[in-house]
C-alpha cells in the first residue's frame, strides 16, 4: 500500500512517498481503508520534534491521527462493526501506533465508532482529536444548561466545536477572537464574539456577567492566555484548558477558589488505558452531529496524500479556516 513515512524527523519536507506492506487485521482492531485524513498541530510536533518528544513514534513512521474510512476487516473478539462500514476516530499516529497516512490503517476498536450519516469523510476526519477534546473539557469542568461559558480561540479546531457542544447542552455561549471574521464565524456556530484585540478581559467580564466571570472558561489557547482565563472565571468556577507549557503564579487561582483542568487527550493512545472512552465520546458525537448540533469547518483548499507537506506548511500558516484536510 502508499504511505508517507517519515524517515528522519524535520521540516514538511520529511515525508516520504513509500509503498509498504498494507497490515494484517489482529484482535481486538480493525482494518479501514482511510479515505480521509485532518492535520492537528500535535502532527506537526511529531513530526518536526520526533524523539524529543516522549510519545512520539520511531522512524520510519506513519503518522497522522485522525481519520474516517471503510471498515475492511474486522479482528476477533470485535463487536459493532462489519466490513463495509463506515468510521471514525483518532487511533494512530503517535507511539507504536501507525497512522492514517496510508491507503489502510489498523485500529484499535475502542477508538473509533461509526461515522455520523450526515457528513462527509472529510467532515468526520476532522472531529476525533478535536472533538474529544472539546467533550473531554466541557465535561470535566461540570458544564450544566444555562452556565455561562467563554471559549478562548473560539474559531480555532478545538475552539470551535467546543461552542457548538457548549450550545448543544444548553450553554450560554461566549467566545474570543482575534478579527472580524473570526467573529463572524463564531456567531454562527452560535456564540457571542468578543474581539480580545479592542475589549480588554476587565471590559467583557462587566459587559456580559455583570462583573462576576463566567461559570466555565474553556481555553483552548493556554500557555500565556491562562491568566486572562483566571481572570474571566468567577468565584469557585472552572477552567478547562488544552495547554498548560508555562510557569504560573496560582494565588488567584487560589482566593478565587477555581478548579483548573487540564486535558491532554491522547492519554487513553499513549499509555492504553481507558481507551473506550475515547470510542463513547465519538458515539455521542456522533448522535450530537446526526440531530444536527455539530458540524466541523473543514479548509476550502485540502490535499492529495502525496502532498501531506504542503497540508503542514498550510496549517502552519494560520490561514486556514477551520481543519485541513488530506485525501486519501
Amino acid at each position: 500500500m502508499k504511505a508517507m513515512v517519515v524517515n528522519k524527523f524535520g521540516g514538511s519536507d520529511a515525508f516520504v512517498l513509500d509503498d509498504i506492506p498494507k497490515p494484517e487485521v489482529t484482535a481486538g482492531n480493525v482494518l479501514v481503508k482511510i479515505s480521509a485524513t485532518s492535520v492537528n498541530t500535535v502532527d506537526m510536533m511529531i513530526r518536526q520534534m520526533g524523539p524529543e518528544l516522549p510519545f512520539s513514534p520511531a522512524s520510519p513512521a506513519i503518522l497522522g491521527m485522525d481519520f474516517a474510512g471503510v471498515v475492511e476487516a474486522v479482528g476477533n473478539d470485535v463487536d459493532g462493526y462489519d466490513v463495509g462500514d463506515e468510521v471514525y476516530g483518532c487511533a494512530g499516529g503517535l507511539g507504536d501506533l501507525p497512522g492514517a497516512l496510508a491507503e489502510y490503517m489498523l485500529a484499535d476498536a475502542r477508538l473509533i465508532y461509526h461515522k455520523p450519516k450526515n457528513l462527509s469523510m472529510q467532515q468526520a476526519a476532522a472531529i476525533p482529536l478535536v472533538g474529544i477534546t472539546a467533550y473531554e473539557g466541557l465535561n470535566r469542568a461540570g458544564l450544566k444548561p444555562g452556565h455561562q461559558v467563554l471559549v478562548h480561540g473560539g474559531a480555532g479546531g478545538v475552539g470551535h466545536i467546543a461552542i457548538q457542544l457548549a450550545k448543544h447542552f444548553g450553554a450560554d455561549v461566549y467566545a474570543t477572537g482575534s478579527s472580524d471574521k473570526q467573529i463572524e464565524l463564531m456567531e454562527k456556530l452560535g456564540a457571542t464574539g468578543i474581539n480580545y484585540n479592542t475589549e480588554s478581559v476587565a471590559d467583557y467580564v462587566t459587559k456580559y456577567t455583570s462583573g462576576e466571570g463566567f461559570d466555565v472558561v474553556f481555553d483552548s489557547v493556554g500557555g500565556e492566555n491562562l491568566p486572562n482565563s483566571i481572570e474571566a472565571t468567577k468565584l469557585n468556577g472552572q477552567i478547562a484548558a488544552t495547554v498548560s507549557f508555562l510557569e504560573l503564579d496560582l494565588s488567584m487561582v487560589h482566593f478565587k477558589g477555581l478548579s483548573l483542568h487540564i486535558v491532554f487527550m491522547l492519554i487513553p493512545m499513549i499509555y492504553n488505558v481507558n481507551r473506550q472512552q475515547h470510542g463513547d465520546i465519538l458515539k455521542a458525537m456522533t448522535l450530537i452531529a446526526e440531530e444536527g448540533g455539530l458540524t466541523p469547518i473543514v479548509d476550502p483548499q485540502q490535499f492529495p496524500l502525496e502532498e501531506v507537506g504542503k497540508a503542514h506548511d498550510h496549517l502552519a500558516s494560520r490561514t486556514a479556516i477551520g481543519k485541513v484536510i488530506v485525501n486519501i
